[in-house]
């Protein structure tokens, strides 16, 4: 009698336990599905905004587009928008970006600006220079990239779609001392690779800029030196976004965008970032090279 209670016993604490593993096993994978489901990129929309015809552009002597004049804006507007935001503009023979001092201000009369063309495979030639403390950037292969949020529509960042060329007064930014091994300072792939040798000019001098996209590779140059170069939809490019600020853990539409950027057709904007500082861009030329 004894021997049948113990046996009793012993199966229904191998029932419980069972039953505690399976209730166990259940909430891990709730859990499990609810961490998935919050990592997933919420459905986003592209703008598609007519855009300019290269052939109304003068071309150089070394074959490249003349996409800034000087004089005129022609070509340029602001991102997701139709026209050219007011805090751009024309300054002896430059593009300005007069500085709000608000950060990254985005609303307004500032925002990013582009050019209305998309780009597959081409050489972009400029040059730049910031305020003491300044800080910009050049995105390509830009999308305009839209969500929704309680009915309304929201113009996501620019940066959430491009990969960024950075501009910024290495001496005087404190953004030059964070990430990792200096990516976030001058000609660097913004947050992924640091721009090496790091040969920046000081603030308010002219550097000269360099941005080669071809099949996937990409090349960075600064000041008449190839600085950086990775290559795009890769599986190095993917373990570089999961590295950075634009993991799929992080961010997960910016990875999603990010990771096959220029969408389908691998194509995109050129843009020059609002961050709320003064920032100038001249000699701005696009050679295609499809």
């Amino acid at each position: 009698m004894k021997r049948v209670f113990l046996f009793a016993a012993s199966l229904a604490m191998i029932v419980s336990m069972a039953s505690c593993g399976n209730q166990n096993n259940k909430k891990a994978a709730k859990n499990a599905d609810a961490a998935a489901e919050t990592k997933a990129a919420p459905e986003y929309k592209l703008l598609d905004k007519p855009q300019v015809d290269l052939s109304e552009f003068p071309v150089d002597k070394d074959g490249y587009y003349v996409i800034f004049d000087g004089k005129t804006m022609k070509g340029w507007r602001g991102y997701g928008k139709d026209n050219v935001p007011a805090r751009w503009v024309v300054d002896n023979g430059a593009i300005k970006f007069i500085g709000s001092g608000g950060g990254e201000a985005q609303e307004g009369d500032g925002g990013d600006l582009i050019f209305s063309h998309k780009f597959k495979n081409f050489e972009l030639e400029f040059e730049w220079k910031v305020s003491k403390g300044g800080n910009s950037g050049v995105l390509y292969l830009a999308q305009e990239v839209t969500t929704e949020k309680d009915g309304e529509t929201i113009l996501e960042p620019i940066y959430i779609s491009s990969p960024e060329y950075q501009v910024l007064d290495n001496a005087n930014h404190p953004d030059a001392k964070l990430g990792v091994d200096g990516n976030r300072q001058s000609a660097s792939l913004y947050d992924m690779i640091p721009a090496k040798p790091q040969n920046q000019k000081p603030y308010g001098e002219w550097n000269k800029g360099k941005i080669m996209v071809y099949k996937g590779t990409v090349v960075h140059g600064q000041n008449d030196v190839n600085v950086v170069e990775y290559h795009l939809w890769t599986q190095q490019w993917t373990d570089m976004l999961q590295a950075s600020k634009f993991s799929q853990e992080k961010w997960p539409l910016a990875f999603e965008l990010l990771n096959n950027c220029g969408g389908e057709n691998h194509e995109g904007y050129i843009g020059f970032q609002d961050h709320g500082d003064d920032v100038w861009f001249r000699n701005i030329r696009v050679k295609v090279l499809d």
